[in-house]
């Protein structure tokens, strides 16, 4: 998307850079480590440690239920009392949004139902 990347730069490649940043500044007060005392050193690495950790031990990110895909993509409407009914399913995002993609009604929208969630949950009461 345009609006997630304005300045040509992701969040993957700030991360990127910040784990670069964090490795070298970390080696430079290691080095520097001869010169001063190793206990203050030691407290600001594990202070950049913190913020700034490898790849490989931070923990993976959970995956939704949207890309497990247990669940159904929905074509709803919302009437005037805020009471959501389903019109269509879809068992995939690409599918229900071609059959939306010509929607002009605003109360008319797409969303991801996972499975055994009541689809009262689209209501906007």
């Amino acid at each position: 998307m345009a609006s997630e990347r304005p300045f040509g730069i992701g969040p993957e490649d700030f991360e990127r850079a910040l784990r670069e940043a964090g490795i070298e500044i970390r080696d430079l007060l290691g080095k520097a480590g001869e010169y001063v005392d190793r206990t203050s050193v030691n407290t600001l690495a594990s202070l950049l440690g913190q913020f700034v950790q490898p790849e490989r031990t931070r923990p993976p990110k959970p995956e939704t239920t949207g890309e497990t895909g247990n669940g159904v993509w929905v074509i709803y409407s919302v009437d005037d009392a805020g009471v959501a009914r389903v019109e269509q399913v879809f068992p995939s995002e690409l599918e229900a949004l071609r059959a939306h993609r010509d929607n002009t009604d605003e109360r008319r929208r797409v969303r991801f139902l996972p499975y055994g969630v009541p689809a009262t949950v689209l209501d906007t009461l």
